[in-house]
């Protein structure tokens, strides 16, 4: 992995970008999450992919996390309510990773994700100038390929996909209403039920042949269910060799009635 330091890049919007690490003495932005949904939905993207065994030491994958950036000599951190970076630079020993910036720290971020709330709308926000709409940094600024925008109330789902053009374009769900996200291998579509005490629609995972990747009380009830059949089929067995012994028995009670010994035959 090549890492660029200190050489800046120009992007299609005039921006001057220096992909530099944040300094130890910057103060991080500490704005609590907007609702109780947002941990919520995040932690259980997460979990499924852990389970799944997706994750590995190499990726980043956080939620409510900064990502940064030096854009015409400021400094500008976003802090998505998810993000996947596919391959990231070991930490120093000892150094807790704060916020991340790509290049410097390794490939950028494949995907990010917004859970919409009642708020103003910064999801959306094409601002151009310092600090910029959340839209327009990952857009413009990081280039980030994958853009998720979620609505937990509602359910709805936009997937923006960024084109050859640098701009993002809203993608088309399949039959199954899911979305390819190709630097993951996976699907990712909008599930109802329950959860953590949350009834209401949640982002889920899907394979490539469209298995359902579970959480970890699922796969708890799944095996229960795999146990119970089990043991089911089991006792069928027994039943069944009960029966045969039975017929057996009665078989031999016959030839014996008939003055036929059974172990003659």
């Amino acid at each position: 992995m090549t890492q660029t330091l200190s050489k800046p890049t120009e992007t299609k919007s005039q921006y001057t970008v220096t992909w530099e690490k944040l300094p130890d003495d910057f103060k991080l932005p500490d704005d609590p999450v907007e609702n109780i949904d947002q941990p919520l939905l995040a932690a259980a993207l997460r979990e499924a992919l852990d389970l799944a065994g997706f994750i590995l030491a190499s990726m980043l994958i956080a939620s409510n996390f900064g990502l940064c950036a030096k854009v015409n000599d400021k400094i500008v951190v976003k802090a998505p309510d998810w993000v996947y970076v596919p391959s990231v630079l070991p930490a120093e020993p000892g150094e807790v990773r704060r916020s991340y910036t790509r290049n410097a720290e390794g490939e950028g971020p494949a995907v990010v994700m917004e859970f919409l709330s009642d708020t103003d709308g910064s999801e959306y926000s094409n601002k151009p100038t310092y600090p910029y709409g959340k839209w327009r940094f990952y857009e413009r600024i990081l280039q980030v390929p994958i853009y998720v925008i979620f609505e937990p109330k509602s359910g709805v789902l936009e997937v923006y996909r960024l084109s050859t053009s640098g701009e993002y374009e809203l993608q088309e769900p399949d039959a199954n209403q899911r979305f390819w996200i190709e630097s993951m291998g996976l699907f990712l579509g909008v599930w109802e039920g329950e959860k953590s005490q949350r009834t209401g629609y949640w982002l889920r995972w899907w394979d490539e042949k469209g298995n359902l990747l579970l959480w970890g009380a699922e796969r708890v009830e799944q095996e229960r269910q795999r146990a119970e059949e089990e043991r089911q089929r089991a006792e069928e067995e027994r039943h069944r060799a009960e029966e045969e012994r039975q017929r057996a028995d009665r078989l031999m009670a016959y030839l014996i009635r008939q003055g036929i010994d059974p172990d003659g035959i």
